[in-house]
């Protein structure tokens, strides 16, 4: 039934990924998530991203970034840096601290903004439509694969954003075929330890999706324990002691690769979760927190080698 899922899963994402595609006829019309539209005239030559996280998606299609912002380290994110600095993309501002003048430096003919997060530069889409057409994409409510196509749509690579998605749907059923998935559940964690929040993916997000379609068969966490205000779509945000109540005989830590694991696997009050009994307990990645499609490929990557049939998981 597991693989039966597996498999429905990806002839999903294949049907999505090989629907024909329209040539962009200009000028384009993005329709922001308020509702509101923004008339893009032809097709951007210099795009700034004032989203570090949707910056990955842009480069994913070849996009002509010419600047983006950075993370809360002053940084582009790992997964995708070395690409930003082959392409030559400017470092702008951390986080949302907009910075105008060097939007007027970048000399910008699109602007990209999220319309959530720590990146989001929300609050200045008006001066910024004074500089260039400015659009805003939600990547907090769509996959990677829906918000890379909304960016293909909005710069006129559409057909580049689909054969980034049609590539990486083959590429999970692919490696679906070549590992041997653990028995039993499996969890996706941010562990922080004691007297923090400690977030459980859920089933239906994009980390619960996409660890499905390779097969995993992902446990759900009570939704009663999510101590945020947001919705609970992606993550639980539980408290410490919820953790020893998972069934989960397969874990995985996000942000943390296969050296970061011992902290939780130490955990004497976590000692009787079934994945530390058994040390079933693997990271996601050190890029694992936000998927785009580089992030999305590393993980894909790691549990191929990881739980290839050929091997034994360590």
């Amino acid at each position: 039934m597991n693989r039966r899922l597996a498999q429905l899963l990806l002839a999903k994402l294949l049907c999505l990924a090989v629907l024909p595609v329209a040539a962009a006829s200009w000028p384009v019309v993005h329709r922001n998530p308020d509702g509101s539209q923004v008339s893009i005239p032809a097709p951007p030559k210099r795009i700034l991203s004032a989203s570090v996280t949707l910056t990955g998606s842009l480069l994913a299609i070849d996009a002509p970034v010419v600047a983006s912002s950075l993370n809360g380290n002053r940084r582009f994110f790992d997964q995708w840096a070395q690409v930003a600095e082959s392409r030559k993309v400017r470092r702008l501002w951390a986080l949302n601290a907009v910075d105008l003048e060097a939007v007027y430096l970048a000399k910008p003919d699109l602007i990209v903004v999220s319309a959530s997060g720590a990146d989001s530069a929300l609050e200045s889409v008006r001066e910024l439509s004074q500089i260039a057409p400015t659009i805003v994409v939600d990547y907090a409510t769509h996959n990677w694969q829906e918000t890379t196509r909304q960016l293909g749509r909005a710069t006129g690579l559409s057909e580049r954003a689909e054969q980034r998605v049609a590539e990486f749907a083959e590429k999970t059923r692919s490696v679906a075929q070549a590992i041997r998935v653990p028995d039993g559940l499996t969890a996706i964690i941010s562990y922080n330890g004691p007297g923090m929040i400690n977030p459980v993916a859920m089933p239906k997000g994009s980390h619960g999706l996409l660890l499905s379609a390779l097969g995993f068969r992902m446990e759900s966490p009570d939704p009663h324990w999510h101590s945020g205000l947001d919705s609970a779509d992606d993550f639980v945000k539980a408290q410490y002691e919820h953790l020893s109540t998972l069934k989960a005989r397969t874990v995985f830590l996000l942000r943390q690769d296969e050296n970061d694991v011992d902290a939780l696997l130490r955990d004497r009050v976590l000692a009787r979760m079934p994945a530390v009994r058994t040390r079933q307990v693997y990271g996601l990645g050190k890029n694992s927190f936000r998927i785009d499609y580089y992030s999305a490929n590393e993980i894909v990557d790691a549990i191929r080698r990881r739980f290839a049939k050929t091997t034994s998981p360590q």
